[in-house]
């Protein structure tokens, strides 16, 4: 075993424990019942948090606004596709008590690093890809500036953009993580029953939805012309990527690793792991029916008003033309209601998002042997310092491009590539490294190879689409 994977004691005072140590003395047994488990969920609420937001009320509802409802499909399988790798890749997680840096870095190809280490070629591919990852979270940010503005038209969106970021940042440096789980939660339930009530009252409009039209949603179409709609909506919609790296951290945090306990021949010790391993999966299928109950709405909006309207959002005028989605269906009086909407929405996003990167940015240092992993108070250090320099950047983005549409496509569409790699990952750390005493059922690993086989014919398809047909 690597030496940066064995187990660690806490370096902190106990009133500030290590919380990626595994440290015996923290050992819990899994809670019985439906009403124990519920008690220990949570990073599913963050992730949802990080999860809805950009890709939902921008790209899934300027996908709609391209082909109306024919790519409904896409969509379902976007929210779908994604969720049993991020459990997969959180069994690991819970089993190991290593997020997903660490774990990755068992990949096999190895290149220098510093201190004498060498590391996985993935370490240094997530180095690469923290540049688009700016333009998303500028994306977000200037979204969320955008809805103030139009309240607030004082100052030009940039500048709110820049107050936001702040804020974010502050929020990140003097929250524990028990309040930023408190606050995601109740982000999320008020964007999610905004959005699903403004989807049912579209019905009584001239804007209704019909049958057939959802029926021809189905039909797996792929129009050419919204390659880039789609391949972004994909990369921004359901546990992204970076959502599948955050999940991991999350769920450390939350003690499923810990509470599981260093890793031994006992049979305790498995029926341990996979008790907590069930709450870790009771909490992706709640993270599972939130997406879904809030991303289709979006679409079913975006497809419903702004198509039949032919209006896409884009640039400076993206917020105000996603608020058409309400007015018209609504009446003038819903334009503040998108207004609250789209600002929890967004800010929820950056909030979480900002939470899950500076985690695994200070991870990532210590996997490149910066800082050692077993040096908490470095490690909270790096997260304060990159809750302030991410933010900075990403506001500074948008100052630059102000478009949040284009930004989160662009960003979305390198993010995608990830996806097979990261199943791949997963696959890769199942068969060789997982515990075999903690492996799933064949069903699961079924689904595991289904989803990493669509992922890869996804890309070949939309290559093949895009140089061939």
């Amino acid at each position: 075993m690597p030496e940066e994977s064995k187990t660690v004691q806490p370096s902190g005072e106990d009133e500030n424990p290590d919380l990626y140590a595994l440290d015996p003395r923290a050992v819990q047994e899994p809670p019985q019942g439906l009403r124990g488990t519920l008690k220990f969920l949570g990073p599913g609420l963050i992730l949802v948090g990080s999860v809805v937001g950009s890709g939902e009320i921008i790209l899934t509802t300027n996908l709609g606004s391209i082909v109306g409802f024919s790519m409904l499909w896409f969509v379902l399988v976007s929210c779908w596709s994604k969720n049993i790798v991020q459990a997969e890749l959180s069994r690991f997680s819970v089993a190991s008590g290593e997020p997903f840096l660490h774990a990755f870095n068992r990949l096999p190809g190895k290149l220098p690093a510093f201190n004498g280490r060498k590391v996985s070629w993935y370490i240094y591919f997530w180095l690469l890809w923290i540049i688009p990852g700016q333009l998303i979270s500028g994306g977000i940010y200037g979204g969320a500036g955008q809805a103030i503005h139009m309240a607030l038209p004082s100052l030009g969106s940039e500048w709110w953009t820049v107050i936001l970021a702040g804020t974010a940042s502050v929020i990140i440096l003097t929250g524990t993580y028990r309040f930023l789980e408190r606050l995601m939660t109740v982000l999320v339930v008020i964007f999610t029953f905004i959005t699903v009530a403004c989807a049912i009252l579209l019905q009584l409009t001239e804007y209704a939805i019909t049958w057939e039209e959802v029926r021809g949603g189905l039909t797996f179409g792929f129009p050419a012309f919204a390659l880039l709609a789609a391949l972004a909506m994909y990369g921004g919609t359901g546990v992204g990527s970076g959502e599948q790296m955050a999940y991991t951290y999350w769920c450390v945090e939350k003690g499923y690793a810990r509470f599981s306990g260093p890793a031994d021949q006992s049979d305790a010790w498995v029926q341990r792991a996979r008790g907590w391993i069930r709450v870790m999966q009771t909490d992706v299928l709640l993270t599972l029916g939130l997406l879904t109950c809030a991303t289709i709405p979006f679409y079913m909006l975006g497809a419903g008003v702004l198509y039949r309207l032919n209006k896409q959002p884009d640039g400076l005028e993206t917020i105000p033309v996603l608020s058409n989605m309400y007015t018209q269906t609504l009446g003038e009086w819903a334009f503040w209601l998108f207004m609250v909407g789209a600002f929890f929405v967004l800010y929820s996003t950056a909030i979480s998002g900002l939470g899950g990167g500076v985690r695994i940015f200070a991870d990532g240092m210590s996997v490149m042997g910066l800082i050692e992993r077993n040096d908490y108070k470095t490690r909270i250090r790096i997260l304060r310092i990159w809750a302030v320099v991410s933010p900075l950047v990403t506001s500074l983005a948008y100052f630059f491009f102000q478009n949040p549409v284009w930004m989160l496509t662009m960003g979305h569409l390198f993010g995608a590539i990830k996806f097979p790699l990261i199943a791949g990952g997963t696959l890769y750390l199942r068969y060789r490294h997982l515990d075999q005493r903690l492996k799933p059922s064949l069903k699961t690993d079924l689904l595991l190879w289904f989803c990493f086989l669509l992922m890869i014919g996804l890309a070949i398809y939309i290559l093949y689409t895009r140089y061939f047909a």
